[in-house]
């Protein structure tokens, strides 16, 4: 080291101790970081590992969230608010005091109500009304924390899906999981911090779960079920274990280099995604295979999307910080155009079994108090019909669901107007639906951002309260 004082080197003992001291501080702020005690984003300390486990802003509620998504919009209307004045005005033109409404579909006064063919309960000690429709749900009732006021404004699937999973009607933005493994990170060691179940192609694409503008190790990772639960994860036969490690060591070797030259945050998450796909390797099949329950468990679930449960419960033992299930897709979804009545109906009866045993489950195992879960749709339908029996996209008011990770059991927030036009009562932007759970998380949604064309955005955009009353 020379300095404009000195013509001599510096001696061999300091440039020791210097240097010593250089590597300690590495050391120790990649253990401080590792372990919780250090937020990766504060300047002073470099983000060694994007998926390191990083402190919340506050003590969090949940650890966990399993994120039930209802494609294509269930009928709030036929599943969890009851309205008896459609039954009282059935087939008749909405009552006057409903005709100014400013609704994106055809002009009110000019529809026809239909009313539910559901019939409801009041289950529980809550008395929480639940459709007939959703009888094993309705033993859970006093786990749920309804919201009948949801609401936006965008009307139709992709834009919404985009708005409820990103807090943006438009592509490229985050989602919530990959924000939720920004903000805190990953504490599975050999699983995704963020996986994604699907059965069926979705109409706003893979992109809907992606990291958009944050760097793409917090994106999802799509999971099946079988020996190879996710794609081209396997390595070929004649590659041997100590072969594809000394492989992998020699290119991590080279990316590190690489990395500690230009101090690349995007190669720094490539090194780690590499790492952590030779894990899975041995980790996923594991995680996945429902044979090592027992058979009264896999009973309880059923097949189909109940299956798609048992393994986010599986997951979220393992350690996976959020697990989003889409449930329908193609033409196979929630979204009743027309036959509103028996569409409906078959969509609960796929989805009613996997929903009550994953609650029962989560409660057994002593789960549910930190895995928050979410029961929801990018919006409700309408109340009047669509054609000769279908119901029409509904943003304005509808339902959805939480229970677990702190929030109130056997509670309903909110309310529609008598005929379920529109949020009424304690409406709950979506925004606001986002902030409270990172709440749960430990999270404060204004502080939780990322620096990206000028400025710092956020899960809710600059907007979003958190919804104190539905919090235990």
């Amino acid at each position: 080291m020379w300095t404009e004082s000195s013509s001599s080197l510096l001696r061999r003992r300091d440039w020791l101790r210097h240097v010593g001291g250089g590597l300690g501080g590495i050391a120790l702020a990649s253990l401080l970081t590792r372990d919780g005690w250090l937020r990766a984003d504060e300047p002073a300390a470099p983000l060694l590992n994007p998926l390191a486990p990083r402190p919340p802003h506050f003590a969090p509620k949940a650890r966990a969230v399993i994120y039930l998504f209802m494609h294509g919009g269930p009928s709030h209307v036929d599943t969890f608010d009851p309205k008896p004045a459609l039954t009282a005005f059935d087939g008749q033109s909405p009552p006057e005091q409903f005709h100014d409404l400013k609704l994106q579909f055809t002009d009110v006064k000019k529809q026809k109500l239909m009313a539910s063919h559901q019939t409801f309960t009041r289950c529980g000690q809550s008395g929480i009304e639940i459709c007939h429709s959703l009888p094993r749900l309705q033993q859970c009732a006093d786990e749920l924390c309804v919201i009948r006021s949801m609401h936006h404004d965008v009307f139709n699937h992709t834009p919404a899906i985009w708005l409820l999973n990103s807090g943006s009607p438009l592509p490229g933005r985050a989602s919530l999981g990959a924000w939720l493994s920004y903000g805190l990170g990953s504490t599975a060691d050999n699983l995704p911090a963020f996986v994604v179940m699907h059965a069926r192609p979705l109409k706003p694409g893979p992109g809907v779960w992606g990291s958009g503008f944050l760097p793409a190790v917090y994106q999802g990772t799509p999971i099946g079920s079988g020996p190879t639960p996710i794609p081209h994860l396997t390595p070929p036969a004649a590659l041997r274990e100590d072969h594809q490690r000394a492989i992998l060591d020699y290119v991590q070797d080279l990316n590190r280099d690489h990395a500690a030259e230009r101090h690349d945050s995007e190669l720094d998450a490539r090194i780690a995604s590499y790492e952590l796909a030779f894990r899975m390797q041995s980790a996923a099949p594991e995680a996945v295979d429902l044979g090592r329950e027992t058979a009264a468990t896999r009973d309880l679930y059923g097949d189909g999307f109940g299956e798609q449960c048992l393994i986010a419960r599986r997951l979220v033992e393992r350690g996976v910080r959020c697990v989003q299930i889409y449930h329908g897709g193609d033409s196979e979804d929630w979204d009743t155009h027309g036959n509103n009545e028996s569409g409906q109906a078959k969509r609960l009866g796929e989805v009613d079994q996997g929903c009550a045993a994953l609650l029962q489950d989560l409660r057994q195992r002593g789960l549910l108090d930190d895995t928050l879960v979410v029961w929801t749709g990018e919006f409700g339908r309408t109340p009047t019909t669509e054609g000769k029996n279908g119901r029409d996209h509904n943003p304005y008011g509808y339902s959805m669901w939480l229970a677990g990770g702190g929030v109130r059991g056997g509670y309903v927030h909110g309310a529609t107007d008598e005929l379920g036009f529109r949020a009424a009562e304690n409406p709950v932007d979506v925004h606001d639906l986002n902030a409270t759970l990172l709440h749960q998380f430990g999270l404060d949604h204004e502080k939780l951002t990322w620096r990206h064309e000028g400025r710092d955005f956020r899960l809710t955009d600059v907007f979003g309260n958190v919804v104190k009353d539905v919090l235990a």
